[in-house]
């Protein structure tokens, strides 16, 4: 049962084979008998939890289910859930109750979804290893002595170790992509503005997205159809007519499904920087994709290695400003002992936030300063302005644009840690497209294998052009139709 699709859950909960309760207590067992090595969860209620299978479990006896009523689902502990401790990673929020739902919280449980608990990840979405957590690193399923990837770590692994049917994630340059490839799985991140902001605790306001992290493109599609949609709370929803996005997801009748399909592979993705252990997964997984019917087509986004730089001045400008709330008077943590109201500031800060967020918050600070403002702030927009029609231009020759999600497999924990520049160009391949403000998706297609026998997941990353998710699911899906990489689970899990 833990290894089955969202779909064919859905089927067994309707035909009374197994029931919400009895799922949901099933994924609490697994957690309670894993999560202490893997440290995937930050907080549990299995009251609340059980509670929503059982109001579950009463609308499929009346009738009134939908696909994803009665499934457990895992949220990552960036999303505001009523009187569910919400803290970010942080021990600035360590004690935070949220007082609503988040958008995407409310989505769920208005089609009956169980929340399962609030999963790990890096201090306010900040890391690409989720080692920067105040409640401790998140251990890669596929191998404990390895990072899961971040921010959203957590849900990474709890969907590769099987702790929930499914997961949210958030990816503001990668963080939904990046941990999908390391931990095997499939992760999307939509167009920016596809699924509402609101309630989610905001680290870069103009990169963040939530998204969904699930086996596989089809249980991808069914997590969108209940994420997706217009919020009048963020304004920077999309109005746009609601979408279905398992149309076309049906099993493959032609030899070749894809024909016509045009693939664009950047240069610049298979230059230096990729491991040529990782190129060898994704070049077998493009031929696949040839003998599907697709077409080749090679382009060029020469301004792709521009965007990292233009990240770390963006992201953490925005960074300094939604993080200046947290002062330690309205709410999050503040210090015990201090002589006045600058001393309580400072103090609490200092003590809530930790080295990656402060690292973050000075160097936002520094660029939005009214000295070097146009040097590196307005400097980074015009430049993000050329990575986005970099893209445009790409899509006058291609439908989709593949290459690798990550620039290696999953590294050792504490490899990176103490050299911030190495831990940034892990999102080498996924940083670009928030920018852009495109969806991007990591789908499994292969393996590597380390030195101890270990065999550590590979993700082709398929981008596609704005809101043109349901092409992606497809082009997706139509892979897994012919490959089991997404079905693999790790080793005494």
């Amino acid at each position: 049962m833990i290894n089955s699709s969202l779909k064919q859950l859905s089927t067994a909960l309707a035909a009374k084979q197994v029931s919400s309760v009895e799922l949901t207590q099933a994924y609490l067992d697994r957690i309670d008998a894993l999560n202490p090595h893997i440290n995937a969860y930050i907080t549990l209620d299995p009251a609340k939890s059980l509670a929503q299978a059982q109001a579950a479990d009463a609308k499929i006896a009346a009738g009134e289910a939908q696909p994803l009523t009665g499934i457990p689902l895992a949220q990552k502990d960036i999303f505001c859930a009523n009187g569910w401790r919400t803290t970010c990673g942080s021990k600035m929020l360590e004690t935070f109750i949220a007082p609503y739902d988040a958008h995407v919280i409310s989505q769920f449980d208005a089609v009956g979804a169980v929340n399962l608990g609030k999963t790990n990840m890096d201090e306010f979405a900040m890391g690409s290893s989720n080692e920067t957590s105040y409640f401790g690193g998140v251990k890669n399923p596929w191998d404990t002595t390895r990072v899961p990837g971040g921010s959203s770590g957590g849900s990474a692994a709890a969907v590769a170790a099987r702790l929930c049917a499914a997961a949210t994630g958030t990816d503001t340059g990668g963080s939904i992509r990046q941990p999908a490839s390391l931990c095997g799985f499939t992760g999307l991140k939509p167009t920016y503005g596809l699924v509402s902001r609101f309630g989610m605790i905001a680290f870069a306001s103009s990169l963040d997205q939530a998204g969904p992290m699930a086996k596989s493109a089809e249980d991808c599609a069914m997590m969108l159809n209940v994420m997706a949609g217009f919020d009048s709370r963020d304004s920077t929803s999309v109005q746009r007519e609601k979408e279905d996005y398992t149309r076309g997801l049906a099993a493959m009748q032609a030899d070749k499904p894809l024909q016509g399909l045009r693939i664009g592979l950047p240069k610049e993705y298979f230059a230096d920087g990729l491991n040529a252990e990782v190129a060898k997964v994704i070049e077998t997984a493009i031929a696949q994709y040839q003998a599907l019917g697709a077409q080749i087509v090679e382009i060029s986004l020469p301004n792709n290695n521009l965007s990292i730089p233009v990240y770390y001045v963006l992201a953490p400008a925005e960074a300094s400003s939604n993080l200046s709330r947290y002062d330690g008077v309205r709410y999050g943590h503040r210090a015990a002992d201090y002589t006045d109201l600058l001393d309580m500031y400072m103090k609490s800060r200092a003590e809530g936030f930790g080295a990656e967020v402060k690292r973050r918050i000075l160097i936002g600070t520094y660029v939005l300063s009214a000295g070097y403002y146009d040097a590196y702030y307005l400097k980074a927009q015009q430049i993000r302005r050329l990575i986005a029609q970099d893209f445009t231009e790409a899509f006058k020759h291609c439908d989709v644009i593949m290459g690798p999600a990550a620039p290696s497999t999953a590294f050792k924990v504490g490899e990176k840690t103490n050299d911030p520049v190495a831990m940034y160009l892990e999102d080498l391949y996924t940083i670009a497209v928030n920018l852009a403000g495109l969806p991007g998706m990591s789908i499994p297609a292969g393996f590597v294998h380390t030195t101890e026998g270990k065999a550590l997941p590979v993700g082709l990353q398929i981008i596609g052009n704005y809101f043109d998710e349901a092409r992606m699911l497809n082009v997706g899906h139509a892979y897994q139709q012919v490959t089991d990489w997404h079905t693999r689970m790790p080793e005494g899990i």
